[in-house]
């Protein structure tokens, strides 16, 4: 069964959006939310709030995409946004003897993440895929 909570934030100011329908679809996005809840440095944030179309290359149908956080921060080069996905690390990557399913879940995440990089380049967003790598990584950059 897939985990699924609702994230009840601290903060519902630094919230854009319905309060009441955020969705975590993993503990990853519910680590992700409390940081955006409670760190000073995010001004603010939402979960799943746009929808951004693109075209499935696998039943050639118009679909939306609902990136899981935009974000909103200060820090040292001023006010920033950035659009996150929240994902594992293996789902980033084609691996030479992936399964069928795999294959098309890597086509079907690279579909959306182009889409959303070209919504991103249009409102001064930058696009971020954050992995275990950075959500774990306690800042240290070690491979």
């Amino acid at each position: 069964m897939a985990y699924r909570t609702i994230f009840n934030p601290k903060n519902p100011r630094k919230y854009a959006g319905d309060v009441s329908k955020i969705v975590c679809r993993s503990m990853w996005e519910r680590n992700v939310c409390v940081f955006c809840d409670e760190h000073s440095s995010i001004l603010k944030w939402s979960s799943e709030e746009i929808a951004i179309p693109y075209m499935s290359p696998i039943d050639k149908k118009m679909h939306n995409y609902y990136p899981d956080f935009l974000i909103q921060f200060q820090n040292v080069n001023g006010i920033q946004n950035w659009m996150v996905e929240v994902k594992p690390k293996k789902q980033t990557m084609l691996k030479e003897n992936a399964s069928k399913k795999d294959k098309v879940t890597w086509i079907v995440n690279n579909c959306k993440w182009n889409a959303a990089k070209v919504y991103c380049d249009k409102n001064n967003i930058v696009f971020k895929i954050i992995t275990e790598k950075e959500l774990f990584s306690n800042g240290n950059n070690t491979k």
